[in-house]
């Protein structure tokens, strides 16, 4: 009996290939130009040194990233840890259907379509206590509040606003998830005479998990990497406050211009963000299928 081999198109290829390209040109290329910065003393654009792991072990020494890093990790897990149940609240809140839904829907994001370096405007005017509602309804209310002068005031500042601007993002997500539970379940949870706190714990968070995980990891990674938001309210200030590693990057290779250990520096912060991601997302995980196995 003779067989018969499929034959296999790689004409299929061709339909991948601007994908690649444009994966290239956008990441691949400028992480190897990164790359080999990292390992060089760039005295001018003809003369270069290789420096090895020089610029990796003096950027690792620096007080400055240390204090920069100490600011980033508690902002991040400050920002995950106000905004994932402030943003599951406000959608358990939301109209299931009808236009209350659209208009909900349509009001929550509008702080979503607010450009980074004019939502750190607005909050910049937002907290002056001469113009600004804020600033002033506090000072009417008899308490010293000077985002530029105190550094927890400062810090305060900056997470309210990152919380005003992207608590949004989380709640479409968990609406989104919300929405995609059919009624069944709401069904046999009334038959059971459920409250709505078990409907919540057994129905509602379960099946929010894989939205809820895009949803941490998205805020994670932002907050992880936020520039214009402090930048144009603070400057970073006061002293080091808010002065987070994103800051601590550019005044290195912007304003130092120091592009080795800038490089260097990009290329830890790169690992920073991908071990932390890689530590929640197997956490969640890890959370999902323990939950599994007591259900069954």
């Amino acid at each position: 009996m003779s067989t018969t081999t499929k034959p296999v198109n790689q004409k299929a290829w061709f339909l991948i290939l601007p994908v690649f390209i444009c994966v290239a040109f956008s990441a691949i290329l400028p992480l190897m130009t990164v790359v080999n910065y990292s390992v060089q003393d760039i005295i001018s654009p003809e003369r270069r040194v290789f420096v090895g792991t020089e610029w990796f072990a003096s950027v690792m020494r620096d007080e400055d990233l240390h204090a920069a890093l100490w600011n980033q990790m508690k902002f991040s897990m400050a920002v995950l840890a106000v905004e994932i149940p402030l943003g599951i609240a406000l959608a358990l809140a939301m109209p299931a259907q009808g236009w209350k839904a659209s208009a909900t829907l349509v009001i929550v994001a509008l702080s979503l379509l607010i450009p980074w370096n004019v939502v750190g405007t607005i909050w910049q005017i937002f907290g002056r206590a001469d113009i600004g509602l804020l600033g002033h309804t506090l000072e009417n209310l008899g308490i010293e509040y000077s985002y530029t002068g105190d550094a927890t005031h400062a810090w305060l500042t900056v997470l309210l606003m990152d919380v005003w601007h992207w608590t949004p993002l989380v709640a479409l997500l968990a609406y989104a998830g919300l929405r995609s539970i059919p009624d069944a379940y709401y069904q046999a949870a009334r038959i059971d005479g459920a409250s709505k706190f078990a409907v919540f714990r057994y129905i509602q968070l379960p099946k929010m998990r894989g939205v809820l995980m895009i949803a941490v990891l998205l805020r994670f990674m932002d907050s992880f990497m936020i520039y214009t938001e402090p930048f144009v309210l603070t400057g970073g200030g006061p002293g080091n406050a808010t002065t987070f590693l994103s800051q601590y990057l550019t005044q290195k290779a912007v304003g130092q211009f120091d592009l080795g250990p800038a490089a260097a520096f990009s290329l830890i912060y790169f690992l920073i963000i991908l071990l932390f991601c890689f530590v929640l997302y197997n956490w969640m995980q890890s959370l999902g299928q323990a939950e599994k196995e007591v259900q069954s």
